[in-house]
C-alpha cells in the first residue's frame, strides 16, 4: 500500500512539472510573438506617415510682401493703457512665458504684416528702412519664432521708430487691437525719434501700456531702468563715414552740431573767439538745407561734413531741444572722441557698454571749463579712449543690425543671467588688454586709491603704536585699521593713540581667532589690503612703498616679504614647512603681504570650511591657507619683494611670539599636509623669483633713488 502511494505521488509530481513548463514555454512564446508584432507595426506606421509630406503649422512672417491685407481702424476702436511709468522686470514682465526655445535663449514672434488704414484711408504708419532691418535682423537671428504660443517677446510689425512719421491715436488703437496684447505684457516697442514739437518728450508718446521700449533719448525721469532699453538715435551719415584717418588730427575740439541751444552756443562762441583749440562749426547761411556743409562761426570758412569730424581729437555733443543727438553716432563713426554735455542722459546700451572707457562727460554748468578740463586729459588717457571708442562703435553701433542684436543680446541677458556675459566681454577687448585675469581684475591696478592696513593685534600695544607711526610714512596708505583680537581687555582710550594724517579705525571682535585678519570688513575701501602683524616694525616706509608698486603689477597674487617654502619628506612621505633661505619660494607669510581683498571675501565664505575651522582650533596656519587659497585659484606662485633675509623683533621677547612654541615648525607642516588632503592636490607652486628696485643696477648713474630706503642682504 505505502509502495502504491509513492508511485503515484511520483507520477502526480512529474505531471505537475511538465505542465508548468508547457505553461511557461506557452507563456514566453506569446510574449515574444507580441513583441514582434508591435515592431513591425511601428515600423509599417512610421514608413507609410512619413511617406506623406509634412508642413510647418506656423509660417514665419513675410517681410517682403506688397499686397497686405487692410485693416480698418475705427474711430470708436478701444485704445491700449497709457505707459506704466513704473515698470520693472518684476511686476510687467512674465519670465513664464520664456524658456520654451532653449534654456538659456528668449524667442521672438513678430506680428504679420498688416496695412493699418483710418477710416478716410489714410495709412497710420509708413514702413521705413530702418525698421525693415530690424525686423529682418530679428527674423534671421536665432531668437525667432514664428510660433506665439511660444514666444517669449513679441514685436508689433508697426513701425514706430520716427515720432512724426505715425498718430499715436490710431497706432494706439492698433496696439490694443492685437490678438496677444494683453496689456502689452512681454510686447517690446522700438522708437528713435521721440517727442514732437513743442515739449519734445524723452520717451514715444503712445499708449504703450506695459510694453518694453527699446528707445533713444531717454533721460533719468522717463528711462525705467531694468526694464527699457536705451538706444542710439540713427544718422544715415555715420554709415557711409570709412575706417580711414588723417596722418595727424588738425583741431583738439570740433563742434559741428546745428541746434546747440543759445546760451551753450554763446559760451562755445567765446572759446573759439579767444582759442584756435576750438573748431565751431553751423549751418552755412547761404545754404542752410544743405547737411552736408558746415561753417566756421569765426572766419565763415566751408567745410565738408562729417569728414571734418576725422580732424578732431575731441568732438561736441550738447543738450539740445532733443536730449540725443544723431550727431553722437557721426562722432563715433569718424574716431573723435565724444565730449558729453548733457546731464540726464541715458546713454546708448548703458546696461551694459561702460561709457566713461569712451567718452568725456563734463556737467552743463561747467562748459565754461571746456578747455581746462580737455587739457587736463593725459596723452596716455586720450589713446584709451581713441582705440576703446573704435571697438565699442565696430561691435555695437556700426549699423542697424549690430544695434538691433545688441539689443537683443541685453534683453535676453536679463531673462537668463546665467548665461550672461561679464564686464570684461563688453567692455575690454583682448587685442587691447590682454587676455581676462581669472578674477577679472584689472592687469595693471591703479595707483591713486593706495591700500588699507590690517593690522592684527591682542595686547603689544607698544609695538602697535611703533608701526602705526611707520606706516603713515607710507605715501599710498589710504587707512589703517586695527583689528583688536583680545575680547578680555578693552583697546587704549582714543587720546592715547598716536596723532597721524590718516584715518585710523579700532575694530573689535567677538572671538579671538587668527581668522579675523581675513574677515571683508566694509571699511576696507580699496581693492588692495596690507595684512601685517603688530611686532613687524623692521620694514621701512620705501620698502612698503615698494611693495604697493609691485602688487599693481600683479594684483592677484600675494606680494609680501617674508617667504617660506614647501618640501616633500621621503623618510614620512608628507609634506614639510621649511623656513630656511632657499632661492625657491612657494608661501608668502601675510604677516606683512599684500593681497586684492578680494581673497578675504574667498577666505571667509569659499575657502573649504574644514580649513577654516583647523585654523581656529589650532590657532595657527592662517597665512598659510590663505597661500593654498589663491594658488589653488589663480594656479600661480606668490612674489617676494626686497632681500630681507630675515625678519626680527628686537623690542618683542621670545616667550611673547607665537613662533617660540617648540611645535610651531611642526604644526605648520601638519597644516600643509592637512590642507594638500581637503584640495585634494598640492595647490602651492614655487618659484625662483624675487622682485627688487632696478636701483641696485644703477649705481653712480646719477638718477635719485626712488626707494632709497630699502634694506640689503
Amino acid at each position: 500500500m505505502a509502495a502504491d502511494l509513492h508511485l503515484k505521488s511520483s507520477k502526480q509530481a512529474k505531471y505537475n512539472i511538465s505542465y508548468r513548463k508547457i505553461v511557461y514555454h506557452r507563456f514566453f512564446v506569446g510574449l515574444l510573438l507580441f513583441i514582434v508584432l508591435s515592431l513591425v507595426f511601428t515600423v509599417v506606421f512610421n514608413a507609410f506617415s512619413g511617406s506623406a509630406p509634412r508642413s510647418d503649422f506656423y509660417e514665419r512672417v513675410n517681410l517682403e510682401a506688397v499686397n497686405l491685407p487692410v485693416q480698418k481702424v475705427d474711430g470708436d476702436s478701444p485704445f491700449s493703457a497709457p505707459r506704466f511709468v513704473n515698470c520693472t522686470y518684476w511686476n510687467c514682465f512674465n519670465v513664464y512665458k520664456c524658456g520654451r526655445g532653449g534654456h538659456d535663449k528668449i524667442s521672438i514672434y513678430i506680428y504679420p504684416l498688416q496695412d493699418y488704414r483710418t477710416e478716410n484711408g489714410k495709412a497710420v504708419s509708413h514702413f521705413s528702412r530702418e525698421f525693415f532691418e530690424i525686423l529682418e535682423t530679428i527674423k534671421h537671428s536665432k531668437y525667432y519664432t514664428p510660433n506665439p504660443d511660444e514666444a517669449c517677446l513679441l514685436v508689433p510689425s508697426i513701425d514706430t521708430l520716427n515720432q512724426k512719421a505715425f498718430s499715436s491715436q490710431h497706432i494706439s488703437q492698433v496696439l490694443g487691437s492685437l490678438k496677444h496684447w494683453n496689456n502689452g505684457e512681454n510686447h517690446l516697442i522700438f522708437n528713435m525719434v521721440a517727442g514732437s514739437e513743442p515739449n519734445y518728450n524723452t520717451v514715444i508718446d503712445l499708449n504703450t501700456s506695459s510694453a518694453i521700449i527699446a528707445g533713444a533719448g531717454f533721460d533719468t525721469w522717463t528711462f525705467r531702468y531694468g526694464f527699457d532699453i536705451s538706444l542710439p538715435l540713427y544718422s544715415p551719415l555715420a554709415y557711409e563715414i570709412d575706417n580711414t584717418q588723417p596722418k595727424q588730427k588738425d583741431y583738439l575740439i570740433i563742434s559741428s552740431q546745428t541746434n546747440v541751444p543759445s546760451d551753450y552756443l554763446a559760451e562755445l562762441q567765446g572759446i573759439a573767439s579767444s582759442s584756435n583749440d576750438l573748431l565751431l562749426l553751423d549751418r552755412c547761411k547761404n545754404d542752410i538745407n544743405d547737411y552736408t556743409k558746415r561753417c566756421e562761426y569765426t572766419t565763415g570758412k566751408i567745410f565738408d561734413y562729417p569728414e571734418v569730424l576725422k580732424n578732431g581729437l575731441f568732438c561736441l555733443v550738447v543738450r539740445s531741444a532733443r536730449l540725443i543727438q544723431s550727431v553722437l553716432m557721426d562722432v563715433l563713426a569718424s574716431q573723435c572722441i565724444p565730449i558729453i554735455i548733457a546731464d540726464t542722459i541715458v546713454m546708448p546700451f548703458n546696461s551694459h557698454i561702460d561709457w566713461n572707457r569712451i567718452a568725456i562727460f563734463i556737467p552743463e554748468d561747467n562748459i565754461k571749463n571746456l578747455l581746462k578740463i580737455v587739457h587736463s586729459v593725459s596723452n596716455e588717457r586720450r589713446g584709451e579712449l581713441y582705440w576703446q571708442l573704435r571697438w565699442v562703435y565696430e561691435r555695437y553701433f556700426a549699423s542697424i543690425e549690430k544695434i538691433t542684436m545688441t539689443t537683443l543680446e541685453i534683453l535676453n541677458e536679463k531673462v537668463f543671467p546665467l548665461s550672461a556675459r561679464i564686464y570684461e566681454d563688453w567692455n575690454m577687448p583682448e587685442h587691447l588688454y590682454g587676455p581676462v585675469n581669472p578674477l577679472f581684475l584689472p592687469v595693471t591696478a591703479p595707483k591713486a586709491p593706495g591700500f588699507t592696513a590690517v593690522i592684527l593685534t591682542y595686547d603689544r600695544v607698544e609695538s602697535l603704536f611703533t608701526l602705526i607711526r611707520k606706516l603713515v610714512r607710507t605715501p599710498s596708505l589710504a587707512k589703517i585699521l586695527v583689528v583688536w583680537n583680545n575680547q578680555k581687555l578693552q583697546p587704549p582710550p582714543a587720546s592715547e593713540w598716536p596723532v597721524i594724517n590718516k584715518p585710523l579705525k579700532v575694530i573689535r571682535t567677538k572671538a579671538n581667532k587668527l581668522s579675523n585678519r581675513f574677515f571683508p570688513y566694509d571699511d576696507i575701501e580699496t581693492e588692495c589690503q596690507l595684512t601685517i602683524d603688530d611686532d613687524i616694525i623692521m620694514l621701512t616706509p620705501d620698502e612698503l612703498e615698494f611693495g604697493f608698486d609691485v602688487w599693481r603689477e600683479f594684483p592677484d597674487r600675494i606680494v609680501g616679504f617674508p617667504s617660506r617654502l614647501h618640501v616633500w619628506d621621503n623618510v614620512t612621505s608628507s609634506w614639510k614647512y621649511h623656513s630656511e633661505w632657499t632661492n625657491q619660494i612657494s608661501m608668502v607669510l601675510t604677516g606683512a603681504a599684500f593681497h586684492h581683498k578680494i581673497w578675504s571675501w574667498y577666505y571667509t565664505y569659499k575657502m573649504p570650511a574644514e580649513i577654516r575651522r583647523w585654523v581656529d582650533d589650532n590657532f595657527n596656519c592662517e597665512d598659510i591657507a590663505m597661500n593654498f587659497l589663491v594658488a589653488n585659484v589663480t594656479r600661480k606662485a606668490p612674489i617676494k619683494v626686497t632681500p630681507r633675509k630675515k625678519f626680527k623683533c628686537p623690542e618683542c621677547t621670545n616667550t611673547e611670539m607665537l613662533s617660540a612654541d617648540a611645535k610651531h615648525m611642526s604644526q605648520r607642516s601638519a597644516c600643509i599636509d592637512k590642507f594638500t588632503k581637503i584640495y585634494g592636490h598640492m595647490a602651492l607652486k614655487s618659484v625662483e623669483f624675487r622682485a627688487d628696485p632696478l636701483q641696485y643696477r644703477e649705481t653712480g648713474s646719477g638718477i635719485p633713488h626712488l626707494y632709497p630706503d630699502i634694506g640689503a642682504l
